[in-house]
């Protein structure tokens, strides 16, 4: 997995409350059995017509959000089903943050798993990011997840809180995989040793 350590980018709004699993990805696209290829399908239903037709209107179709890689949201963000093909979805897209003053929780965990930061705000500061990326055409936000802090260009400086044990996970890229894989060596050596009891 690749590490989080400070992420420099544009942000696109999604402004809606309680965005559930179900619009980030949509069941009918569940069917793939890779991680990748899933991004092509995000937030389907809102970016497309029902003929297939980009939707002009949804945040994320408009050319001055093209690229973007830090999402904004309202709140309770990744309600609904435990479907890990969310945050595969906001990966592949391009998304590697996603600020919200809410997140559903097993989403949230999920987030952590595949390399993506969730980050809670006050819904007070999350307005202001909403104005500021409103006014601001291609307005980026730098990520400094090594101190914890949120800047703009502008002057704007928030701190956020997260687990330490996280927060490592992330900065070290690691997922419960390749936590367990750190230890490979003392895991072998039990597997041999076990071996050689049962086999003497």
């Amino acid at each position: 997995m690749e590490a989080f350590t400070k992420l420099t980018g544009i942000v696109g709004p999604v402004d809606r409350v309680n965005v559930d699993t179900d619009a980030i990805i949509p069941k009918q696209f569940l069917k793939r059995i890779e991680r990748t290829g899933f991004g092509q399908f995000l937030f389907y239903e809102w970016r497309f017509h029902e003929d297939g037709s980009v939707n002009p209107n949804f945040e994320l179709n408009k050319p001055r959000y093209q690229g973007a890689s830090v999402m904004i949201s309202r709140v309770n963000f990744g309600c609904g089903s435990s479907r890990e093909h969310a945050p595969w979805a906001i990966m592949d897209y391009g998304f590697r943050c996603v600020i919200a003053p809410s997140f559903a929780d097993i989403f949230y965990n999920n987030c952590f798993k595949n390399g993506i930061l969730p980050i809670k705000l006050e819904e007070e500061q999350v307005e202001e990011l909403f104005q500021r990326t409103a006014a601001h055409e291609g307005y980026e936000l730098t990520v400094d997840l090594e101190n914890k802090v949120i800047s703009d260009p502008y002057g704007l400086k928030l701190e956020f809180d997260l687990d330490e044990h996280r927060r490592q996970f992330l900065l070290q890229g690691l997922d419960d995989i390749g936590l367990t894989l750190q230890h490979e060596d003392r895991i072998t050596a039990y597997e041999q040793k076990n071996a050689d009891r049962l086999f003497a």
